[in-house]
C-alpha cells in the first residue's frame, strides 16, 4: 500500500511557490475516483486542481476580490502558466463549488497543520503542553444567503452569519481542527462532535454552562480548563491548600466542588480555582485535573493563553481577506474558509511562524511579481528580527 502521508521538505518551502506546493499536496491526497464524476467528463474544460488553485490564488492576491476578477485574471498568460492551465469562464467557476467536497479540504488542512511545530518548550515536562483552545467566530453573510440565517443581529433583528469552530494548538500556535457551519449552530454541539480521547481543551464561559457536559468530557478521556459564569452556583466539598507561589500569582482559593443548585443537574466532582486579576475581577476556572498534575498557576496560565485563538480569528479575517465571499452557497463558503486555513498553514510552514501584516504584504508583493525572492527573504528576516527584539523588551 502506498504511503498517503503528505510531507513537505525544506526545499519545497524555500521555493516560495505556495500555489505549486498546494497543488502538489492536493493532487497527492485527492484520488480521481474520490472526486465527483463530473470532473472526469471529457466535455469539462475546468479541472479540479485548477479550480481550487485559482480560488487560493484569489485569497493570496490582494488585487482579486471577486469571482469575476478571478475569471478575468485567468485570461492572462502568466496566470494560465503558473496557476491554472486555461482560462476559466464565470459559469464554470460558479458551478464548480457544487462539485468539490469540503471534507477533502478539511482533511488536507489537518495533514498540513500536523507539520507545523512551534519552538521547543522551555520545560519539556510541563503538564499543559498538549492543550487546545476551543472557540468559534462569526463571519457576516449576505442577506440572500438564507441557509446562514442567524438570529443574533442588533436589537434582535435577523441576520446571516457563518460560524468557524476551531481547536487551536496553544504550544505550536496553529489551527488544528476546524468545522464550518451556519451561524446558529450550537458551539457546544460542534465541540462535542470534535472531541478526541486524550485531548485537553481550554474554553470560555459558554462551554461550562452545561454541567452534564463536564462529566461527558471526563468519560470521553478529555481534560479541560473552562471559565465559569459569575452566576454559577459552587458547592464546596473540600478546600485545597494554596501555596505562597500560587498566592503571588493571584490564586486566592482552590477546592473540589460540585456545580449547580439542583442535585439532579449538578456536575460531577470538579476542581475550581479562584484567581484575582489586575482589573479587580475574580476568575473562577473549572478543571477535572488534580493539583498534582496541573498546578493552580498552570490553570491560570492556560486560560490566559486562550487569547491566541482570538488573535488567530482576527488574523484570518483581516489579513486573508475573508470578509468577501467568492461563492454564496454553503458548500462554496466552506471551501473558501478551508482554503483560508490552508493558506495560513502554508504561510506558517514557509516562514516558521504566522506572518504579521508587513510579512504578508511582502509575500503578496512577491506573488504579484514586484518583489524578488531575495528581497522577500531579506524582508522576512528584518521583520523576524524586529519581532524578536519586541519579545525581548516585553520580558
Amino acid at each position: 500500500m502506498a504511503d498517503d502521508t503528505l510531507t513537505l521538505c525544506e526545499e519545497d518551502l524555500r521555493q516560495w511557490d505556495l500555489l505549486a506546493i498546494f497543488r502538489r499536496c492536493l493532487l497527492a491526497r485527492s484520488r480521481p475516483e474520490s472526486r465527483h464524476r463530473s470532473w472526469a467528463d471529457p466535455r469539462r474544460h475546468l479541472h479540479y486542481a485548477d479550480y481550487l488553485s485559482v480560488y487560493l490564488f484569489g485569497l493570496l492576491n490582494p488585487a482579486l476580490k471577486t469571482m469575476q476578477a478571478l475569471c478575468a485574471a485567468s485570461q492572462l498568460a502568466r496566470v494560465r502558466r503558473e496557476v491554472c492551465t486555461q482560462a476559466i469562464s464565470l459559469g464554470s467557476f460558479s458551478e464548480a463549488q457544487h462539485l468539490v467536497e469540503p471534507a477533502a479540504l478539511e482533511q488536507l488542512f489537518g495533514e498540513l497543520s500536523s507539520q507545523v511545530h512551534g519552538p521547543p518548550p522551555a520545560d519539556p515536562r510541563a503538564a499543559w503542553q498538549q492543550w487546545f483552545a476551543r472557540d468559534s467566530s462569526l463571519f457576516a453573510a449576505l442577506p440572500r444567503m438564507s441557509w446562514a440565517l442567524y438570529g443574533g443581529g442588533r436589537s434582535g433583528a435577523k441576520n446571516n452569519a457563518v460560524r468557524l469552530h476551531l481547536s487551536f494548538h496553544l504550544l505550536d500556535d496553529k489551527p488544528a481542527r476546524a468545522q464550518i457551519t451556519p451561524g446558529k449552530t450550537c458551539e457546544r454541539k460542534a465541540w462535542r462532535a470534535d472531541w478526541e480521547t486524550g485531548a485537553a481543551y481550554v474554553g470560555d464561559r459558554y462551554f461550562a454552562e452545561d454541567y452534564r457536559l463536564l462529566g461527558q468530557l471526563s468519560e470521553h478521556g478529555c481534560r479541560y480548563v473552562l471559565r465559569l459564569r459569575d452566576e454559577a452556583v459552587v458547592n464546596v466539598e473540600e478546600e485545597l491548600p494554596v501555596s505562597d507561589a500560587e498566592r503571588t500569582a493571584g490564586v486566592t482559593r482552590q477546592a473540589w466542588v460540585r456545580l449547580g443548585a439542583r442535585p439532579a443537574w449538578q456536575s460531577p466532582r470538579v476542581r475550581v480555582v479562584w484567581i484575582a486579576t489586575a482589573a479587580q475581577e475574580t476568575l473562577r476556572l473549572v478543571t477535572n485535573v488534580a493539583p498534582e498534575e496541573l498546578s493552580a498557576i498552570e490553570v491560570g496560565l492556560l486560560y490566559r493563553r486562550r487569547w491566541q485563538i482570538e488573535c488567530f480569528f482576527r488574523w484570518v479575517k483581516c489579513l486573508l481577506g475573508c470578509r468577501h465571499w467568492l461563492a454564496e452557497s454553503e458548500r462554496g463558503v466552506r471551501l473558501q474558509l478551508y482554503l483560508a486555513l490552508i493558506a495560513s498553514v502554508l504561510l506558517q510552514l514557509a516562514t516558521g511562524r504566522r506572518p504579521n501584516k508587513r510579512m504578508l504584504e511582502l509575500i503578496q508583493l512577491h506573488q504579484l511579481g514586484w518583489a524578488t525572492l531575495e528581497e522577500l527573504l531579506a524582508g522576512l528576516e528584518r521583520e523576524e528580527a524586529k519581532a524578536q527584539r519586541r519579545n525581548q523588551k516585553s520580558k
